[in-house]
């Protein structure tokens, strides 16, 4: 059992590996080799354009922030949800439109909640 060769069917699989490795390596190397290396203080602090630092990286974010992320996240969500519902929409009538409009209703409530709390309103 242990002088079995290794299946044919995996030579291709294992010579693609080898070449992308050898591009991502000659690529890098032909890089260093090719690019200017011209460092000056300014360009190695942190901050590599030579902007100084005005204040602290670490600020607080208003909660306003995070409620416009999670409704961004909650409507793309949506959209993943509406366009298998279209393609299908032939197939699934009327039950099919009535679940949408309940699932879009349930998110125009959740936009409506956020709208009234105040965290949709912009300064």
């Amino acid at each position: 059992m242990a002088t079995e060769a290794p299946p044919l069917n995996y030579v291709p699989i294992l010579l693609f590996i080898g070449i992308a490795l050898a591009f991502g390596l000659v690529s890098l190397l032909v890089g260093k080799i090719v690019r200017p290396h011209r460092p000056y203080r300014a360009k190695l602090v942190p901050y590599e354009s030579g902007s100084p630092l005005f204040q602290d990286a670490r600020v607080q974010f208003p909660i306003r922030y995070y409620i416009i992320a999670m409704l961004f996240v909650v409507f793309d969500i949506e959209v993943v949800f509406l366009f298998p519902w279209a393609v299908v929409f032939q197939k699934i009538g009327l039950v099919g439109l009535l679940e949408m409009m309940l699932f879009i209703a349930i998110l125009v409530v959740g936009f409506w909640y956020a709208w009234k709390k105040g965290a949709l309103e912009w300064d």
